[in-house]
């Protein structure tokens, strides 16, 4: 089985360099492919490429993402035959319960909110990674 390639969706350069930074102080060497908008993410699941390219892939996504948010790219990805496997992690600022809830009901895997301290940040993505390290992905 190829290595997992982890998708990164953030629209925050600072965030995308401390979330890559923390997962590699946790251990994780896999490749990590940014894309800053929503849209952009699913061109990019949809470009004709080699077969089984969505059994290797784990996508860490922003809700406040620019042209099409985080909420539009989670339900198109869990909807499409081709992605509904993919194991989607959402990382972002909220916290509001209403919008965990409508994210798993929408067919998230994990919800992590993005603590506002450094710190704390660098701290909980630094945890995703050793998370990371022991999925298994279907």
């Amino acid at each position: 089985m190829e290595p997992i390639k982890i998708l990164l969706v953030e629209d925050d350069p600072g965030h995308a360099r401390l979330i890559e930074r923390n997962l590699r102080r946790a251990g994780i060497a896999n490749e990590i492919i940014f894309i800053d908008n929503g849209q952009s993410a699913l061109d990019y699941l949809n470009t004709p490429c080699a077969t089984g390219m969505y059994e290797c892939l784990l996508i860490l996504l922003d809700l406040n993402l620019p042209v099409l948010d985080g909420y539009q790219v989670l339900e198109r990805i869990k909807s499409g035959e081709r992605t509904k496997k993919i194991p989607v992690i959402i990382l972002t600022t909220t916290d509001v319960p209403q919008e965990v809830d409508r994210c798993y009901e929408l067919g998230c895997n994990i919800f992590i909110t993005k603590p506002v301290q450094y710190d704390d940040f660098c701290t909980a993505v630094s945890n995703l990674g050793l998370l990371l390290s022991i999925v298994k992905i279907p």
